[in-house]
Parts: C-alpha cells; structure tokens; sequence
C-alpha cells in the first residue's frame, strides 16, 4: 500500500496560524486605505470649495460650512494676520456673535492661534479654558474636547491660522489626519492668495485708468489755457477799438473757460493722485490717522469693525478722500483735542462714523466760507459712491459726520484685510 501524499499535519498548522497572524494586519491595511481615502476625499471636497468663484467672504464661509461637516467639527473659524503683531477673525461658524466680537482681534503671542500663526505647525490644546479666560467668557456653551489652531501658509509665509472645536481628540481620527490639516491650510493659503492677486490686478487696473484720465485731464487743462490766452487777445482786441459789447462778450467767456479750468485743475489735484495704500483702506486709514495726530497734536482714535471690507478699489478711495477732507476740516477749523472715525458694517451695509469734541458749528447747512469748499467736497464724493453723508453739529459740542453707503451686490474686495 502506497503512503497518502499531501501535506504533511506539522505545515497545515503552520499555515493556519499565518493566515491567523495575517488577519488583524490585514484589517489594519485595509483600515488604513479606508482613511487615507477620506483624507483625499475631503482634501478634494476642500479644493473644489476654494475654487469657486466669488467674494473673499463668500470662499470662507464656504470652505466652513464644507470642512465643519467633512471633519465632525461643532465649531470653526478662520484668523489672519493683520502685520501689527494680532490675528484678526475673519470668518466663524458655531460661534456666538458675543464670542465673535470679544476674539475678533488678539495679540499673536498670548494663545494657540498667534504661536501656530507665527511659528507654524499645528497646536492642540484640551478645550477652550484658556481662549475663555482670554476673551473673558466661554467660547462654547458645552466645552469641546479639544482645540486645534493650524497654519494657513502660502509657501514659506504664513498668512493666517484656521481652528477647529472637536468633540474627539485629533489623535484618534488617525495619523493620516495630521498631514491632511496642513495640505488644508495650504489650500486655504493658495486661496487667499490667489484672492490678494486679483484684488491687486483690478486695484492696479483702476489706477492705470485714473491715471489715464489724469492725463486727460492735463491735456484738457492745456487746451482750456490755449483758449483762454486766445479769449485774451480778442479781449484786447476789443478794448483796443473800444467795441465794449464784444468785449463783455469774451470778458465773460473768458470768466466761464477760467471756471471750468479751475474745476478741472481741482480734479486733477484731488481726484486722480492717489494716496491710498496698497494694502487697502483699513491700513491706508490708519496710516493716515498716525501721520494727522503726530502732525497736529490732536489724538486720533480709529476702530476698524469690518470683518472683511467688500468694497471696489473706486469706493475706497472716495471714502478714504471723505475722511481725509473731513480730518482737514477738524485741523483748520474745529479747535478740537479728540477725534474718534470707526468703520463697520451690516451685510453690505457700511457706515464710517467721523466725530470730535471741536468748537461745533451753528448751522451745517450754512458753514463758515473757510468750512465750505471741504463740506462740499465730501458731498461730491458721496454722491459718487453713491451714499448719504449727515453732518450734525451745534456751537461748543463738536461736529458728527455720519456716511452711509452699500457696496455693490457683486463687488469684488479690493483687498484682504491685513490690519
């Protein structure tokens, strides 16, 4: 009798205890595929997010609302640096509008979200306890389980930081989680720079055309003192022969073309040398407010509420010349020690406020011929906004301007705000 042939019992144990052994790294393999698909999945669901068209508002509260519900987040929000050495908070979902108000500006070296905006890499933190203590009250209602402030970096700057308010510690989503945050922050950095470029193109775009108008605007101003130098000459022509009916004629004439040069040398001088900074009307603002107070002695306190300024280049620079006009007026006229300009706004519903504790005036409507020409000026320059613009004052209580305007349904931001 021939002996079976097979394996021999010793190999078939062996066997089934590899296969036993492969189990459990099997599982791990396959859970570790399972999780690296859903880091590409919500990395491609963030850039989708970050590659919609629209406002610098609008692709924030996008990639929000996408990155809370991919990521089991209870809360979020997005801080950039302003480059005076704060975060300012720009974009917030789960928060309190109390919460947003207290934490819209903080110093970079007193919490989690300044370090990481520093000094990169992700910081973690169980809870909120020390945001609270920071802002004064809760951040949320019920305590997260852990806080994490990661870096939004466009290649080796940090532009600002984003958190997260998780129920259950980063550690335990998995290591693949920590690379995906970074990879976020990246996109959200190639974002917001991408939205800082063609805030600056459409910038440059209007001062190349206000340029050319200024141009314009010399040759016109050339032309009119051409036909002035000619009225002239006709004049005393005129008066030569004594035909005084012609020479009221181009007397007058020549009165109205100086007029109409005056306006256009006036515009040239005003309108079209512009002053605003590149980085925007909130820092053009307060660069301008430093130079006033240092200048005049007079102190000049600035509040900048808007979290995001959705105006068009153009609409900045009329309310830049509006609060501009109206710090001149305070110099020459108002005899006042304190001066407060805040700016905020509703939707895209602004409003900048302009007060001082100066000698007043009687009437606004009727002011003293020194006080006109700026009032009108910051009238013109409201009208081409378009807004409103109210003065109010009475003698020995100072003067208030209030201006009133919207920024266009499909504005696009004439910068990121950087301070």
């Amino acid at each position: 009798m021939s002996k079976p042939t097979g394996p021999k019992p010793g190999a078939i144990t062996d066997d089934a205890a590899s296969t036993a052994h492969e189990g459990p790294r099997a599982h791990i393999q396959t859970v570790r595929l399972a999780r690296k698909t859903q880091s590409l999945d919500i990395l491609y669901e963030v850039a989708t997010c970050l590659s919609q068209p629209g406002s610098l508002e609008q692709l924030l509260d996008g990639f929000l609302d996408t990155f809370i519900e991919l990521v089991d987040a209870r809360a979020a929000s997005v801080r950039l640096v302003t480059g005076d050495g704060h975060t300012r908070l720009i974009a917030s979902r789960g928060l309190s509008e109390e919460v947003v108000e207290r934490d819209r500006l903080m110093q970079t070296g007193r919490c989690q979200c300044g370090w990481a905006s520093t000094e990169g890499g992700i910081r973690t933190q169980s809870g909120t306890g020390e945001c609270a203590r920071l802002i004064g009250r809760p951040m949320l209602e019920r305590d997260c389980e852990e806080f994490v402030a990661v870096p939004v970096q466009y290649q080796d700057r940090i532009l600002g930081v984003y958190n997260l308010f998780l129920d259950r510690p980063l550690a335990v989503m998995g290591e693949d989680m920590h690379d995906l945050l970074i990879s976020v922050g990246r996109h959200l950095g190639l974002a917001l720079e991408k939205a800082r470029l063609e805030s600056d193109a459409r910038r440059l775009a209007i001062m190349e055309e206000r340029n050319l108008i200024g141009n314009e605007l010399h040759d016109s101003l050339a032309q009119s003192l051409i036909g002035m130098r000619l009225r002239l000459k006709i004049l005393s022509e005129a008066l030569a022969r004594k035909d005084f009916g012609a020479a009221r004629y181009e007397a007058n004439g020549l009165r109205r073309a100086l007029t109409d040069a005056n306006a256009d040398l006036r515009d040239l001088l005003t309108n079209y040398r512009l002053k605003i900074d590149d980085s925007g009307l909130a820092q053009s603002v307060a660069n301008l407010v430093e130079r006033f107070g240092r200048e005049t002695g007079i102190a000049v306190f600035f509040q900048n509420d808007c979290r995001v300024l959705e105006l068009t280049p153009a609409q900045e620079i009329q309310v830049f010349y509006i609060i501009q006009e109206a710090l001149t007026n305070i110099r020459k006229h108002s005899g006042a020690r304190n001066v407060r300009i805040l700016l905020n706004n509703e939707g895209d519903l602004y409003t900048v406020l302009i007060e001082d504790d100066g000698l007043g005036m009687g009437d606004p409507d009727e002011p003293m011929p020194g006080e006109h020409a700026g009032l009108a000026i910051m009238r013109e320059r409201t009208e081409k906004l378009p807004g409103q613009i109210v003065i109010e004052s009475e003698p020995g209580e100072g003067t208030r301007i209030v201006l009133i305007f919207n920024a266009p349904p499909a504005a696009v931001p004439a910068v990121a705000e950087r301070g």
